[in-house]
């Protein structure tokens, strides 16, 4: 969720500083954690797969996250780390929002000629399935393009894990090389303009947290926000000020736009000593270009 440009300058001068800070989802996945976050991310997927499924010309933005949380909650998912959101048209490119309460999913119609955005970010048995997904209900020419972009881009990410770049100048890369194609970078307008943030297992209450009443954090409930704190936040935010270990499970979500449609996937990379990989290939944004779609 992005917020005004003086709280992300006071944000920015914090982040170099404290994303040194030791965090304790600063390590190496183990083989069950790696197939927890797969069974979560494949749950998130299958939300917005099924969801795009039954969207129609008139859908509202509010309507399209309620229909996605009802069925993680009918697939037993009861705590979020954000509710889910639908972004519809223009609305995906944040232009000149000042308050958090202008992204949150609203009253807007979706068209049949409108890209849209969906995100969910259930957590299942304990681990995180933090996910984007672009889509639009009829063939789409900027979001073609957009997606196609994003999907080279999803290709060298990987290697760049692996340099000797930090996560700073990864973030810096990819605005410089985005905005040189002719893309904006609206992932810049999120909390820290953060391009991505670490996934880790959570512990489970014994009953949900409430969601927040009506505010800036509303969207988040207080399990999500109570797990980013007690994880000291900043190392595990990948800021275009970061400079800490680049080792773990990362949700990358790298967010562009173009004319009236903004675009996104996110979905989470495995960052080894020596290696780093996507945790699966068989994401829709992937299958569909396989399938030719």
């Amino acid at each position: 969720m992005p917020i005004a440009e003086t709280e992300r300058g006071m944000f920015s001068r914090l982040s170099s500083k404290l994303s040194r800070y030791r965090s304790s989802s600063v390590k190496l996945p183990s083989e069950e954690e790696k197939n927890g976050f797969l069974k979560a991310q494949r749950l998130a997927y299958r939300c917005v797969v099924e969801t795009e499924s039954d969207m129609r010309e008139g859908w509202t933005e509010i309507r399209t996250a309620k229909h996605m949380e009802t069925f993680l909650r009918d697939h037993g998912v009861r705590i979020f780390l954000h509710r889910p959101f639908a972004w519809f048209g223009e609305h995906a490119r944040f232009d000149g929002y000042k308050r958090f309460t202008q992204f949150h999913p609203g009253k807007k119609i979706l068209t049949a000629d409108e890209s849209f955005i969906l995100d969910v970010s259930p957590v299942v048995e304990g681990y995180i399935g933090d996910i984007g997904y672009s889509s639009s209900l009829r063939p789409n020419a900027e979001l073609d393009a957009g997606m196609k972009y994003l999907l080279k881009l999803r290709a060298e990410i990987p290697k760049y894990f692996i340099s000797s770049m930090s996560a700073a100048e990864i973030w810096w890369k990819i605005d410089r090389d985005a905005k040189a194609n002719g893309f904006d970078n609206v992932h810049s307008l999120y909390p820290f303009a953060v391009l991505g943030h670490r996934v880790y297992k959570v512990r489970l209450p014994e009953f949900s947290f409430p969601l927040l009443p009506i505010s800036f954090a509303s969207w988040f409930s207080l399990q999500g926000s109570y797990e980013f704190l007690t994880h000291k936040v900043l190392p595990e935010l990948l800021t275009p000020d970061h400079r800490g270990d680049k080792t773990g499970l990362w949700a990358i979500e790298p967010h562009l736009g173009r004319g009236k449609t903004g675009f996104k996937f996110e979905e989470i990379l495995v960052v080894e000593k020596d290696k780093a990989y996507w945790l699966d290939e068989k994401v829709p944004h992937v299958l569909r270009v396989e399938d030719g779609k």
